[in-house]
């Protein structure tokens, strides 16, 4: 047997990476725990694994007393000064207690302990790899679902798509390959953290499978990165994408800016023949996308994110400078709303102001009750003098 881990170990660090000395003293800590639990044990024991011949000997450690209480931690000074005249109390003394059978254990622990530290050099290599990953986008291709998550294979992991990454409306059939947004890389070591999954029973329970990954298809993130892929002004940085709102699978705002004289932001990302946009448009299986110009004044900003609509006016509060009334011709008002309230939710989202639309219409006549309610306060005023 000692051969033979000998040549495991070195085929281990050549082949795995992994350094024979971390597994060594893996396998010294499992081989004291497995003392214990198989010779009922309760001493402090100490494993000794030779790395030139791969012997492996147990010592019970016993420390220097004037008066023994514990046989089995302590050794009197009188014994200790029998073994060597150098020993003083509180010296400790290691006892050779290596078990005639010692050597099955040993190599059923020794087994045990490669096979983990493989699987755990395994898991953190994917971690590695795909944590580099991390706010990218990549292609994978639909394994499997379950009642919470859609199992997506990137290559050496199965990532999970949860029902709020997943987009309204997109089917996910088994071997679709599809593009995500990894949003998250659990480390290895955080096992805790790993969706439950069901057995055939029903019953749930955790698989300690490694690091896990998490993808989206409905993160903002996905759109921006589909924007730098299809547009090189985005990638090189001639283009910012200043903000993004999204609601998956129906609709998108994107504004966009250049600080180079002569490049039109809108013009750059809508591609010749809208070609560019529209490679956008088609992976994410016909997603609406409203391209805006962002600008530094905010109500030109509020003005063309509630593009189609054409806007008369845009009045900030006084008492809050994130709020705002905008003020369209009637006939605009249903169009600046937008179906649902969409059109008017994401170009708040996407500015971060609150927005109140109001018609020309609906502004006029609340401006002339406001001019009667001050009419009257004055006659009030004025009738009690």
């Amino acid at each position: 047997m000692s051969k033979e881990l000998l040549n495991a170990l070195d085929a281990l660090e050549t082949e795995k990476g992994i350094k024979k000395e971390v597994v060594i003293d893996a396998l010294e800590q499992a081989l004291v725990s497995a003392y214990k639990r198989n010779y009922d044990k309760a001493q402090n024991v100490e494993v000794e694994f030779d790395k030139r011949k791969g012997d492996i000997k147990v010592y019970s450690v016993k420390e220097v007393v004037n008066n023994v209480f514990d046989s089995r931690l302590e050794v009197s000074l009188e014994d200790a000064l029998e073994i060597n005249k150098a020993y003083e109390v509180g010296d400790t003394i290691r006892f050779e207690v290596t078990p005639r059978d010692f050597g099955r254990i040993a190599a059923q622990t020794a087994k045990q302990v490669i096979m983990q530290r493989v699987r755990e050099e395994e898991r953190q290599m994917i971690y590695d790899q795909y944590s580099k990953y991390e706010n990218e986008i990549v292609s994978g291709e639909v394994e499997r679902h379950d009642s919470r998550y859609i199992y997506v294979n990137l290559g050496n992991v199965e990532a999970v798509l949860s029902k709020k990454d997943q987009v309204p409306g997109e089917v996910y059939k088994s071997h679709d390959r599809i593009k995500v947004y990894i949003y998250k890389v659990v480390d290895p070591s955080a096992n805790n953290n790993e969706p439950e999954v069901e057995n055939k029973d029903g019953k749930k329970r955790r698989k300690n499978r490694g690091p896990q990954v998490y993808v989206s298809r409905s993160h903002p993130d996905l759109l921006k990165r589909l924007f730098e892929n299809e547009v090189p002004e985005i990638f090189d940085g001639t283009v910012e994408i200043k903000s993004i709102a999204r609601e998956a699978g129906d609709r998108a705002k994107v504004a966009v800016y250049s600080a180079e004289e002569g490049v039109d932001p809108i013009g750059t990302c809508v591609g010749p023949r809208g070609e560019r946009v529209q490679a956008i448009v088609n992976e994410l299986n016909g997603e609406k996308m409203d391209i805006i110009e962002w600008s530094e004044d905010p109500a030109k900003y509020i003005s063309n994110a509630l593009n189609p609509a054409n806007i008369v006016e845009v009045r900030f509060d006084p008492e809050n400078e994130r709020v705002c009334t905008v003020i369209v011709p009637d006939d605009q008002l249903s169009l600046a709303i937008g179906k649902r309230g969409q059109n008017a939710r994401l170009a708040a989202h996407l500015t971060g102001y609150k927005i109140d639309i109001k018609s020309e219409f609906d502004m006029a006549a609340l401006e002339a009750n406001a001019e009667l309610a001050d009419e009257a306060e004055v006659s009030v005023e004025t009738t009690e003098e």
